[in-house]
């Protein structure tokens, strides 16, 4: 555990709200969450499983009922087939993705991980006594993993590579070709299986599309599916994920959680099967959401390109901005001192702009940082009034290419 880092974007939230409470009007922009309410049938279905009295322990690997709702969701939007004994529902897919991890690494095990990574994903692999392999990617490239690298990185000793498409930080979404490249060098090591973090599949924007990676030839019984409620259906606080997986890793995964924490929340497992129920890819209540998403998404997109020294790549999914600073780095500002990296930048503007936004280094690029527009387009049309004004007080080192 002492190995272990705290969460910078957790960090970086609660500083933001401590200012908040302090009387500062700081705008927080850190936190992956959505903005909106849980849609409404959803939240009926949690309230009335309460009025109901549906409110006891479950089984330790979630209701039937929401399995196999589980289960047709896979088949029909992912092409991908599960039995209900080879679906584990947990606490979130976070809980999902730690014990995935835990029951498939041992010490002296490598886990590949491309960066810009979600903050979790090296310390689950530390946690696990594995060793976490950063592949780094490139601004140039969107951020997408190069196969040429993933081969070159590949030893007897690697067990686990994690992909995350649609991606948080960076909103990339990995076409399909590019995954069946992958998916050739996977098929090649025996040993290596992916764990698919697949969290924001619904939170994509046209013309990119999303793909399972259990569903390629030669995948599935390599491939550990992770997914849940929190980000489409906007359903944070539900705490509510679930992995589909060949049964021998489900059984393991399902071990740890019994002893762990047991099931899922009762309330939150029929809100769960309320959403599986809007329609296909959530229906019109994510639609709505993902459409207004997109309009921010393009209004900062570009906001962004207007500041000099600035690059950014278009994100196709999820609701982040990654946006390289660097040039700006080694700058000095008056009445704050050196913008030496992603971390002091950030600092610079929560403390000029009261802007809260979470360091690159977090997510293994310190050229960067993160911004969730995962809040109304009013607060990010401020924000970046704010962020300009404060950028003005800098110069970029090296003119924009």
């Amino acid at each position: 555990v002492s190995a272990l880092r705290p969460s910078k974007t957790m960090a970086i939230t609660d500083q933001a709200t401590a200012l908040r409470q302090a009387g500062v009007p700081v705008i927080g922009l850190a936190a992956g969450e959505p903005d909106f309410d849980t849609p409404h049938v959803i939240a009926e279905a949690g309230m009335n499983a309460i009025k109901d009295g549906y409110t006891r322990y479950t089984p330790n690997a979630g209701t039937l009922e929401l399995r196999k709702a589980i289960c047709n969701k896979l088949q029909e939007e992912n092409g991908i087939s599960y039995s209900p004994d080879q679906v584990l529902v947990s606490n979130g897919a976070k809980q999902c993705i730690t014990q995935a991890v835990l029951a498939v690494c041992s010490p002296g095990d490598e886990v590949l991980i491309p960066a810009p990574y979600w903050v979790s994903y090296p310390e689950m692999a530390t946690l696990a006594g594995a060793t976490p392999v950063i592949l780094p990617t490139s601004i140039s490239e969107n951020f997408l993993l190069r196969p040429e690298l993933l081969a070159s990185k590949i030893n007897e000793k690697s067990r686990l590579l994690i992909l995350c498409s649609p991606s948080n930080p960076t909103g990339s979404v990995y076409p399909k070709e590019l995954l069946e490249e992958i998916a050739d060098i996977v098929k090649k090591y025996p040993r290596l299986l992916v764990l698919s973090d697949e969290i924001y599949e619904h939170i994509i924007y046209q013309p990119a599309k999303h793909t399972s990676f259990a569903s390629l030839p030669g995948m599935w019984d390599r491939t550990l599916t992770v997914n849940g409620f929190s980000k489409a259906f906007a359903m944070t606080g539900w705490r509510l994920g679930y992995l589909a997986a060949p049964k021998h890793f489900v059984a393991a995964c399902g071990k740890i959680q019994s002893q762990f924490t047991s099931g899922a929340s009762s309330i939150s497992q029929k809100a769960g099967l309320a959403a599986l129920n809007l329609g296909y890819a959530g229906g019109e209540a994510v639609s709505t959401m993902v459409k207004a998403f997109q309009e921010r998404r393009d209004y900062l997109v570009k906001s962004f390109k207007e500041l000099p020294g600035v690059k950014i790549s278009e994100p196709q999914g999820a609701f982040y901005l990654f946006i390289d600073f660097s040039s700006y780095y080694g700058s000095e500002v008056e009445g704050f001192g050196t913008i030496k990296d992603s971390e002091s930048l950030c600092m610079f503007l929560l403390e000029k702009a009261q802007v809260a936004l979470v360091p690159g280094d977090a997510f293994g690029d310190d050229k960067c940082i993160r911004m969730s527009y995962a809040a109304a387009l009013s607060t990010l049309q401020t924000a970046m009034e704010k962020i300009k004004e404060a950028v003005a007080l800098i110069k970029p080192r090296v003119a924009a290419k």
